[in-house]
């Protein structure tokens, strides 16, 4: 062989070498962000599965609060209904998930302000066990989804950064979205009594 065959099949080879490496890099990346994902679903699931729990341990102390215990339930339901999976992540769908999941915490929380009215209720063993399990989850889908927003993070620069840009796009790697805060929440809340 000679000199300029060897050349370029060493070229050829080392090119490819980088094209298997960069595409199983964009799949391990892309993982991950499902896998984040799957992790936020879990916590939000949690989340849901104690709900009832709560809303019947609060109805037996508080039955004349009927209507915000069908709300919880209500809205719920409709939380649980939302379904997204890693695979079709857009901010449209990103952004409907997070509202429902936002009127599922303000739900909850009238639900719990419903308990100072009570003082039996708010020292009844369930219910503080139940309220402290889902102050539990709630810090847990913080937590899973800032682990989600860097996993994003990362999948999405790989796929911006140049010469892997040229490979994600012929390859069909798109940008993640991130989970956002709501709006208006970086106003400070007012309390008044």
């Amino acid at each position: 062989m000679t000199k300029n065959v060897i050349i370029s099949l060493s070229v050829v080879a080392v090119v490819v070498i980088w094209v298997i490496a960069t595409y199983n890099g964009l799949v391990s990346a892309e993982e991950k962000v499902a896998s984040q994902w799957g992790n936020v679903q879990n916590v939000y699931q949690r989340r849901a599965d104690l709900i009832p729990n709560l809303v019947a341990t609060v109805s037996a102390y508080a039955e004349h609060e009927k209507t915000t215990f069908e709300e919880v339930a209500n809205v719920r339901t409709q939380a649980t209904q939302v379904t997204l999976n890693a695979n079709n992540l857009t901010p449209e769908k990103l952004r409907e998930f997070q509202r429902t999941q936002a009127e599922l915490s303000s739900a909850l929380g009238r639900l719990i302000a419903i308990s100072e009215s009570y003082p039996d209720l708010k020292a009844n063993q369930n219910f503080l066990e139940l309220q402290a399990q889902l102050e539990g989850a709630e810090n847990r889908i913080n937590v899973e989804r800032r682990n989600f927003n860097e996993a994003a993070q990362i999948y999405n620069t790989k796929i911006r950064r140049f010469p892997t840009s040229v490979l994600a796009g012929l390859f069909g790697f798109d940008k993640k979205p991130y989970f956002e805060s709501e709006a208006g929440s970086e106003a400070v809340p007012q309390v008044k009594f």
